[in-house]
């Protein structure tokens, strides 16, 4: 365990083991409450938290840290105040809920998840960091009486997408609630700690590196499960030890090597499918002596561990679709991990838990496979999943009744759910852009789950061999435990005009100032301004050797560097020229246009199927002759491409339905072959022939005056050229440097004037007769407005972009402004259900677009594009259409479906509470949740 010096003789004290020395306290009354000793960093921070003192507490997984946690809510009950424990999502408030409820009774705790409200008067409430947020900004009542706060993985703030409700939380708390952040090891804990106390007040900072239970490192080398290290010592013993190193079992670099030699050799592909040798095989033959090790199956692998005892198992498999696809193949192979006593406690328990399930429901939930993987002992687990299966799953692998799951990495984050072993299947995984390795941090995330506190001696993480292994890699992984928490802040709308409304312009400056991203962004240009002093002495020797006997060489240097930047600039010119051709182009194609396909060997055809002429890069939707559907980009067009004819789209035309597209891709052969008897085919236009007139007499005149300098003469010229070539290089790079402490310095309140300029020039804030900033009557409206396009929400308020809408419509409509896509699918905009639901989406396109043009203009981030791809979803879910139908033809899982009603609902019941809106809209509001509140998902929102 580390932790900060102790500077005062209080502190020396707090880290003293003295006995009895908890006599007579609240903490010796809670140590009753549990049958097993508390350990020393325990100790530490709940003495510091009796003391008056805040806490920061970084331990691993696993390491009891919730302990500290649960002391406040006992220190709140015995004072007759209240305590709010936040968690990071709804999952993890739930299994909190439940604890507490069990221990303090249901009547003294309560819950709040923004779709869940149980007992939220009560002195002990359980809520996710959104929740206690907006309790702040709207300065709820329930606030009263509030004496601690437990902020339970607190490492969050590091999300890009949620983080910084976070940091608005720690800002924003009153300075008399005492504060226990919890958090999993971070390299940085003093950083995060010393910023606790600039804002919060004396924070103690607490670091445990120590696991209880000791992790062993392994590699699965086909069926055999190999140490990573070779040592007799755990990993955690070894990691402990200043003198000890973490030395790579020598057999696994000896298969690795072996396995590079043999395909370097390139031995042939039949060769490769011989049977493999063992890993540790002394046969001299050719084959033997660079063995083919095949990756393990999943149900290899399980079964490997069932041998070694080392179930019950969580798998980490970064993808949904394999998890899934994980439980089928173990049960494909027969695998039973449970015994028929069993198999018939877990029956009886899903059934009564699935009771009030649809049947009608069932089918498309894959209900009767997951469920016979449960009887078997395997599940999976991720956010693709009805929230109530996780739940299910949850607690039979509490009990121990589950003994083999596939999840993704977001079961590392939160739930409790611990197992004796934890298995990678590989060390990379998709960041939604590509393919990349995990970090150590996340490695560490992830392994932290092996070892169950009061059952295990010791846990277990275990990586796949597959080809491509290097065993020093993963060593490296597993060594370098870091984690460090960078802040995410950054001043949003919503958050911007809240704190105008409570504390002004002047005051929400300096409180943005105090956030953990300028703390972090001020302690960065300390060496950044080190770094300055250095280049600027290696200038100085750089101007030196660059002195020339005939004349200033500066000067002559000064020169070709001119000449070098017009000539790159008349390149850039030309062809900025040339991408504007282009995208001026794309965006005057019409639906109905026929189009030669670039950059193809053989001639090919597409109609445009929509159009997209608003944006600065259009990408028109097309449907090629080869029926696929895509967009066409700028980057893909090495000429611009011109209608060479010309079909009409039916109204009803449905490009996800094959027969639609072989009648419109009939229609354009036709239309092509008209075309061409009509007339020859044309080509496609050329760029526009860029005037560089201008630029060629800059240039030449340069060339002229270079020539004439009397350095141009100098036998050493080009020795002293790349001595200023140097020099330039250098000289960009300091420039640079000191522009980021310039945009470092103050950078968060900067970022929040730009955000407030915006606004301004929107209409949400004005200035009133004493000069002080505040929300106008619309400002008011988006300060009751969260999520990720706000001000796009807001927007769509004050322009009715809602009205003329049914309670279904509605529905549908909102999804447009809550769903997030993973990836971009390539499909254009689908026909909307009704008239008035097209007019909407054009609306807030519309809104968007102008906004988005807005936000670049104030150097802002941009606001998401609304997405279209849930509103017949949710169309026909709020129609009443049975969930199989619904899903029908949609790349959309149960879970998730499930999941964003619930985001729409939440919008909805913002919206519904609004200052300003008419009666009839917030009526409206609720009608809708009502529709969507039906089935699985109300069922779901019971469960939970």
């Amino acid at each position: 365990m580390s932790m900060p010096a102790a500077t005062t003789p209080a502190d020396r004290h707090a880290t003293e083991p003295v006995k009895d020395r908890d006599k007579g306290t609240e903490l010796e009354v809670f140590k009753r409450g549990f049958d097993f000793g508390f350990d020393d960093f325990q100790l530490i921070a709940c003495r510091a938290l009796e003391a008056g003192r805040g806490v920061l507490l970084a331990a691993p997984t696993g390491a009891g840290k919730t302990i500290v946690g649960e002391f406040a809510v006992h220190l709140a009950l015995n004072k007759d105040c209240k305590a709010f424990y936040t968690t990071p999502i709804k999952a993890l408030s739930n299994q909190k809920y439940q604890e507490l409820a069990r221990k303090y009774g249901s009547t003294n705790v309560g819950l709040l998840t923004g779709d869940t409200s149980i007992n939220s008067q009560a002195p002990i409430v359980v809520m996710t960091t959104e929740v206690l947020r907006n309790m702040l900004y709207a300065d709820s009542e329930t606030l009263s009486g509030l004496a601690y706060v437990i902020m339970d993985e607190v490492h969050y703030l590091a999300d890009r997408m949620r983080g910084a409700v976070w940091e608005e939380v720690i800002i924003h708390l009153p300075t008399e609630v005492a504060m226990v952040s919890l958090s999993a090891t971070v390299s940085n804990a003093e950083e995060f700690g010393a910023w606790l106390g600039t804002v919060r007040g004396d924070t103690a900072v607490v670091v445990s590196e120590h696991r209880p239970i000791p992790l062993w490192q392994h590699i699965l080398v086909e069926k055999e499960i190999v140490d990573l290290f070779a040592t007799k010592r755990s990993f955690d013993e070894v990691a402990a030890d200043p003198a000890a190193s973490f030395t790579v079992n020598p057999e696994l670099l000896k298969l690795a090597r072996s396995e590079s030699t043999r395909d370097h050799r390139g031995s042939s592909r039949q060769g490769r499918r011989g049977k493999a040798a063992k890993y540790s095989s002394g046969n001299d033959s050719h084959r033997d002596e660079h063995p083919v090790v095949r990756r393990a199956s999943r149900p290899q692998v399980i079964r490997a561990l069932e041998r070694s005892d080392l179930l019950p198992a969580i798998t980490f498999i970064f993808s949904r679709a394999a998890c899934d696809a994980a439980v089928q193949q173990c049960a494909a192979a027969g695998l039973w991990l449970t015994t028929p006593a069993e198999q018939e406690e877990i029956a009886d328990r899903v059934d009564a838990a699935c009771a009030e399930l649809p049947d009608s429901d069932k089918d498309v939930l894959g209900y009767w496979g997951w469920r016979d993987g449960l009887l078997r002992g395997l599940a999976a687990h991720h956010a693709g999943m009805l929230p109530s299966f996780k739940e299910v799953v949850e607690d039979l692998f509490a009990d121990g009744l589950v003994r083999a799951v596939f999840a993704t990495e977001t079961l590392a984050l939160g739930i409790n759910m611990p197992a004796r072993t934890v298995v990678l299947e590989k060390l990379e995984k998709f960041n939604g852009e590509s393919h990349v390795g995990i970090s150590a941090g996340e490695y560490t995330q992830l392994t932290g789950r092996a070892g169950r506190r009061g059952i295990d001696v010791e846990g277990h993480a275990v990586v796949l061999w597959q080809p491509g292994t290097d065993p020093s890699a993963i060593a490296g992984l597993a060594s370098r435990r870091t984690y460090p928490l960078n802040s995410s802040f950054r001043p949003t709308y919503n958050m911007s005009i809240n704190l105008v409304s409570q504390f002004g312009r002047k005051r929400t400056r300096d409180i943005l100032e105090s956030s953990f991203a300028q703390f972090q962004a001020d302690s960065s240009v300390v060496e950044l301004a080190r770094e300055v002093r250095s280049r600027e002495e290696s200038l100085a020797g750089y101007e030196k050797a660059m002195t020339c006997h005939l004349g200033d060489f500066f000067e002559y240097a000064k020169l070709r560097r001119e000449l070098s930047d017009h000539e790159s600039g008349a390149s850039k010119t030309k062809a900025k020229q040339r991408r504007t051709f282009l995208a001026e182009s794309l965006a005057s194609l019409k639906p109905g246009d026929i189009i030669l396909l670039p950059a193809r060997q053989t001639p090919a055809h597409a109609v445009v199927l929509e159009a997209d002429p608003h944006t600065r890069e259009p990408r028109p939707a097309v449907l090629t002759n080869d029926r696929q559907l895509r967009r066409m980009r700028i980057q893909e067009l090495s000429e611009a491409p011109m209608p060479v004819a010309h079909v009409r789209i039916a109204k009803n035309f449905n490009a996800k339905l094959p027969k639609d597209r072989r009648n419109l891709l009939a229609s354009m052969e036709a239309a092509l072959a008209d075309a061409h008897k009509q007339r020859p085919s044309r080509s496609a236009a050329a760029s526009p022939a860029e005037s560089s007139i201008g630029g060629d007499e800059a240039i030449a005149s340069l060339q002229r005056t270079l020539r004439a300098h009397p350095c141009h003469g100098c036998s050493d010229r080009e020795e002293h050229a790349r001595w200023s070539e140097r020099w330039w290089k250098l000289r960009r790079e300091s420039d640079g440097l000191v522009r980021a402490i310039t945009a470092r310095t103050n950078t968060i309140a900067k970022t929040f004037d730009r955000v407030t300029d915006l606004l301004a020039e929107y209409g949400f804030v004005e200035t009133d007769d004493a000069g002080n900033l505040r929300p106008s009557a619309d400002g008011q409206k988006l300060r009751r407005v969260y999520g990720e396009k706000d001000l796009l929400i807001a927007l769509a308020l004050r322009e009715n972009a809602f009205s003329d809408l049914d309670a279904r419509e509605l529905a549908a409509f909102t999804t447009t402004v809550v769903y997030h896509a993973k990836r971009d699918d390539g499909v254009f905009r689908p026909r909307m259900p009704s008239i008035s639901l097209e007019t909407s989406v054009d609306k807030v396109v519309r809104l968007w677009s102008k906004l988005e043009n807005a936000e670049e203009a104030h150097r802002l981030p941009l606001t998401g594009e609304p997405e279209l791809a849930m509103v017949w979803p949710m169309f026909k879910w709020a129609k009443g259409q049975p969930l199989n139908e619904v899903l029908k033809g949609v790349d959309m899982a149960a879970g998730d479906f499930v999941r964003w009603c619930k985001q729409v609902i939440d919008l909805l019941d913002q919206m519904a509470a609004v200052p300003g809106m008419p009666k009839e809209f917030s009526r409206l509001c609720i009608t809708a949740i009502n529709l969507i509140r039906r089935g699985v998902v109300a069922y779901s929102t019971i469960v939970e």
